[in-house]
């Protein structure tokens, strides 16, 4: 009995042995196999695809354009059960726009704050339709040709979608009544210019730059205007391709250093690029480099930026292109001189499209803000969540760039897709009721995708609820209903536990709040550079108001410049309360002299008593102190709350 027992003993401990062995081999290939840079996919011939010799005279919905954005609203109408005609006016062979014609194949993810060593998979915050058609490409970065298949089968997959192809216009058919617009359709002029006049109760604009909404009437900005600086917007890239990067080249990337790095299909760093002096500095130049894989041998560089384009204009666009293509080879040979690694890699062309970062932000029941995003904030009526970073690239060819902030985990409301003054339409991607500044994030793809899924499923809704996307959007019982319908399609709509950064623990967090929405500080890759315990000086501080005199134009009359032009070296000099005080009044084009100026700032109560009661030394406040009191100032001045 006892020699019984000491024998299931040791055979239970071998299996418990065996397990465990099992589990830890299973654990390191696991972490092998995520860290591993060996690209183990090959190349796909591109497939054929078929389009609708004409449309039907009416649809449930219209989807317009096929960029990634209007391929996913696509799928998820017709999942629904609605009839869908996925349209797409830029001329196109084949789906997927910006990543499969723009080249765009590096893909900006949004991960998850809570991410698992043991999945050998990363935890994305937009699941859905992205992750079903991300988990059909190679990874961080996706072969074009892949990518454009795996959109292809997936919409042939749908008896529900007719897909037309190359359509030479299409216009929404708008209807007036009153103040009121409501699109009922589109106008369409097929590839053999034959026009038809499409009905529909719903269309989801899903066009790069919100072209069926501005069409239809619908207000927005233009590039930075929220921020007052309408004629400014992110520089435009035109990706290149270069061969001969085979595994033992890929492989050589990693000795570059300078936080050069790279996975199975996605490298990044190459600092030394920055230094590439380009044919016409005022109109072309390059960052550091991100490098996505192509699975013959080839990559694609998404670094080139381009000043001075108006992507709403074909012509300035027609010159991008020829501006890019011009400076694509420059870039090869300097590249090719600078990385040893890079020595006998060979120019392979250019992108057919421009990748365009910004134009139109379209006004929406609701606008994204940079608060939002800095709070990681969610909403009741949240329907995707982002993290990417708020990446700001290049405004001109003198401007540097910024990573604003890198967010745990916001919400992007369903309301930010229900454009003011036009009802019917829903607005999907990068174009959709974002500030720029949040949109500095919010304009990624996968991002755009989970918007694009919601606004499918909500056409559903709100036909069989009889509700305008209006209605639908001030209801939380509807959109409760709509989340879990989201749920239901696979999308994680539960906002992640985590602990908050240290910037948020900050006493001058609201300060901070201000300073970032009117673009004052930004916070780098890490949260790190705010540096809102560091000194703050008299120059930078006029620089500050001339910020806020952009943003709140309409409200400071006055040049902050003449208040430090009697001191000697201004970006030296600690900045004192006398001295922000009389930069403020200046500002404000209010007459004073800088000895009187606290006493009057005090007096018109711009700042609050117990923001200046909190002041360690009056006679060097630091940066955090100086946010907080221009946070009085424009709330007080202005009537303007950054909360």
């Amino acid at each position: 009995m006892i020699r019984s027992r000491k024998r299931k003993i040791v055979i239970f401990s071998v299996l418990i042995s065996l397990l465990l062995a099992a589990g830890s081999v299973t654990f390191w290939l696991t972490i092998e196999k995520k860290n591993s840079t060996k690209n183990t996919y090959s190349p796909q011939a591109l497939l054929d695809v078929e389009s609708i010799n004409e449309p039907k005279p009416q649809y449930d919905v219209i989807v317009a354009g096929t960029d990634p954005e209007g391929v996913t609203a696509a799928l998820s109408a017709a999942r629904n059960g609605l009839k869908v005609l996925l349209v797409d006016g830029r001329n196109r062979e084949i789906l997927g726009g910006l990543i499969t014609i723009g080249w765009l194949n590096s893909l900006d993810l949004n991960y998850s704050p809570s991410q698992s060593a043991m999945s050998g998979q990363f935890n994305f915050l937009n699941k859905g339709i992205f992750q079903e058609w991300y988990d059909r490409l190679e990874g961080t970065s996706v072969d074009t040709n892949t990518a454009a298949n795996a959109f292809y089968e997936m919409v042939k997959a749908e008896s529900n979608i007719d897909l037309l192809m190359k359509v030479k216009s299409m216009e929404p058919l708008v209807e007036v009544s009153g103040a009121a617009k409501s699109i009922k359709g589109l106008q369409i002029v097929d590839s053999v210019g034959k026009m038809h006049k499409v009905e529909s109760s719903a269309v989801i604009d899903a066009t790069q730059d919100g072209d069926i909404a501005a069409l239809a009437g619908a207000p927005f900005t233009l590039g930075r205007e929220d921020i007052g600086n309408r004629d400014a917007q992110m520089a435009v890239t035109l990706v290149f391709k270069l061969s001969g990067v085979t595994q033992e080249v890929w492989d050589s990337f990693e000795k570059i250093g300078d936080g050069t790095g790279i996975d199975s299909m996605s490298a990044w760093g190459f600092k030394e690029a920055r230094e590439y002096v380009s044919s016409n500095p005022e109109r072309v130049g390059i960052r550091a480099l991100n490098v996505g894989r192509q699975n013959d041998n080839t990559v694609l560089i998404n670094a080139m930026h381009i000043f001075g384009i108006d992507p709403l204009n074909p012509e300035s666009v027609k010159e991008a292109l020829e501006i890019g293509r011009k400076e694509a080879p420059l870039i090869t040979n300097y590249l090719r001189k600078t990385y040893k690694q890079l020595k006998d890699v060979e120019f392979a062309g250019t992108a057919p499209e421009l990748y365009v970062r910004e134009t139109r932000h379209i006004q929406g029941e609701y606008r994204l803000t940079t608060v939002d995003v800095m709070d990681n904030r969610d909403h009741w009526d949240a329907i995707a969540y982002g993290s990417y970073k708020v990446d700001i690239q290049r405004l001109n060819h003198q401007d540097r760039g910024a990573i604003v902030v890198a967010p745990e985990q916001y919400g992007v409301p369903f309301r930010t897709l229900v454009p003011l003054e036009v009802d019917n339409l829903l607005v999907v991607g990068r174009a959709a009721s974002f500030d720029t500044i949040p949109h500095g994030s919010a304009r990624v793809i996968p991002l755009g995708m989970a918007t694009a899924e919601a606004a499918g499923a909500a056409v559903k809704l709100s036909q069989d609820k009889k509700v305008t996307f209006r209605e639908l959007s001030k209801s939380k019982e509807l959109i409760s209903e709509l989340r879990k319908q989201l749920t239901k399609q696979g999308m994680d709509l539960v906002a992640v536990q985590y602990d908050k950064p240290e910037y948020m623990k900050h006493k001058h967090y609201k300060g901070l709040l201000a300073a970032v929405s009117m673009s004052l500080t930004f916070g780098g890759d890490y949260n790190d550079a705010w540096d809102l315990d560091g000194k703050a000086n008299a120059g930078h501080f006029a620089n500050n108001m001339m910020m806020v005199k952009t943003v709140h134009s309409g409200n400071f009359a006055g040049n902050p410049y003449a208040a430090i032009a009697n001191l000697e070296e201004p970006g030296k000099q600690q900045l004192t309360l006398d001295q922000l005080a009389y930069t403020v009044l200046v500002t404000a084009g209010i007459a004073v002299g800088p000895k009187e100026a606290l006493a009057m700032l005090k007096g018109l109560r711009l700042v609050e008593e117990s923001t200046i009661k909190e002041l360690e030394d009056t006679t060097s406040l630091s940066n955090g102190e100086v946010f907080s009191i221009v946070r009085d100032v424009v709330k007080n001045h202005v009537g303007v709350s950054y909360e």
